[in-house]
């Protein structure tokens, strides 16, 4: 244990997510693989459905009766600056990451938020803020340790065990529980990038989603951005200049010359709230998003899109504006570029064009009658879902995969976990 004092099931359960409720009848708290390869085995032995928590954004899949194996203790982190590689245990988040690997002037592809897990991210693919430059994290990935449902400690590699390593970047905590992970990182140190806001209000979302679709055509593969949409409430606990605002922004991260030329056709779309484009060290990208820091409630979904029809998803913008039934957030993320290059892992639809994802505040219920009637117009151009942004919807399998991948993946499921020990497992059952 890396804490001296031993933490309650209710604590060691708590994470990011406060909507979803965990009630598994036992919860492990690991601090080695041997902790894993027992906890496994324990509930392997009396039929018990194992979830897997690491204090990240996610959460396990159903485990009702079943156990709950938190990784929460295992936060060693490794940087081999030579290799260009860092060993990542399996309750890292990202933020150890980029901090250990920072002073050797390399830096991980991670998220836009340090306090999501390492592990868990790069198992749904692993979208980051230089993902159009490196691709998905899934993708650079050197070797896993696994357990797997036979309570077997495996090391996997492309070359050892090419089948489970597919399956499991890409296919999530469904094929046992990753007890580290050795990643390849890049050479960055730092980058030009932040955010544009404007105000919703006062310049239009429709026009200024429009200049963003035009905008990315132009760009060069180096170039990572977002789009978002988020009605802030009329609250104490949020900054004065946020405070009741509509907030329309646009979101750049890139490495190469010149980003200030690059982002010029942005700063023309119309008077803006903030402008923190900057050159800043990668130690600072976190705050090209600023992604809320506090556990809360939420539940949403994604659309992965051949095209973004941008009439739309100005529809989209206005089911979930400051009107919405419930406080709603709406992102688009341009993917292309290095994602769209192939690799030996299951992480589908790689010829997507832009990614949408919708977040909702508030139960699941309430959630659902505003997302639903906001993603039904985009069937025409939706390929599918995306894993890791299936926040609360992961148990609804379909369009998380491909045919093919779903396929494969099903038979490989029933190979290396016929019991559906593993219940995170995003449809493919085997």
């Amino acid at each position: 244990m890396n804490s001296e004092r031993v933490l309650s099931d209710e604590e060691e359960l708590a994470g990011f997510q406060t909507g979803f409720a965990q009630r598994p009848d036992v919860v492990f708290a690991v601090s080695s693989a041997d902790d894993v390869v027992a906890a496994v085995r324990h509930a392997a032995g009396r039929g018990m459905p194992i979830g897997i928590h690491a204090t990240g954004h996610g959460l396990p899949g159903p485990v009702e009766g079943g156990a709950v194996i938190s990784t929460r203790p295992m936060d060693g982190v490794s940087v081999d600056p030579v290799a260009r590689t860092a060993r990542v245990q399996a309750g890292v988040r990202w933020g150890q990451v980029v901090a250990a690997a920072g002073p050797y002037g390399l830096a991980p592809l991670n998220g836009s938020a340090p306090s999501v897990g390492a592990v868990s991210y790069t198992l749904g693919g692993g979208l980051g803020i230089l993902a159009r430059q490196f691709g998905y994290a899934a993708d650079h990935v050197r070797s896993l340790d696994v357990v797997t449902a036979d309570g077997r400690l495996r090391h996997v590699t492309p070359e050892s065990e090419a089948d489970l390593y597919w399956a499991l970047l890409g296919g999530g905590h469904a094929f046992g529980v990753v007890t580290g992970m050795e990643i390849g990182l890049v050479p960055v140190r730092t980058l030009y990038g932040g955010s544009l806001a404007f105000d919703g209000r006062q310049v239009d979302p429709a026009a200024v989603l429009r200049a963003y679709e035009e905008w990315t055509r132009t760009v060069p593969h180096g170039l990572t951005s977002s789009f978002a949409a988020v009605p802030y409430p009329d609250i104490p606990a949020l900054p004065p200049h946020l405070r009741g605002r509509y907030v329309i922004s646009v979101r750049v991260a890139h490495t190469g010359p010149d980003g200030e030329r690059l982002v010029a056709p942005l700063r023309q779309i119309g008077p803006v709230l903030s402008d923190s484009l900057r050159e800043m060290p990668y130690a600072e990208s976190h705050t090209i998003h600023s992604d809320p820091d506090f556990p809360h409630a939420y539940y949403g979904d994604s659309a992965v899109l051949s095209e973004l029809d941008v009439d739309t998803v100005a529809g989209v913008l206005a089911r979930t504006g400051p009107g919405a039934d419930a406080m709603c957030v709406v992102q688009i993320n341009h993917l292309g570029g290095a994602l769209a290059e192939p690799a030996p892992n299951s992480v589908p639809y790689r010829e997507g064009a832009f990614l949408l994802r919708l977040l909702a505040m508030g139960d699941r219920e309430q959630a659902r009658k505003v997302l639903d009637p906001a993603f039904a117009p985009l069937a025409p151009v939706t390929l599918g879902r995306a894993v890791n942004f299936a926040f609360g919807a992961g148990d609804r399998g379909e369009g998380l995969y491909d045919a093919g991948t779903r396929k494969r993946l099903a038979e490989l499921k029933s190979l290396y976990d016929p019991a559906n020990l593993f219940r995170r497992n995003y449809g493919v059952s085997g």
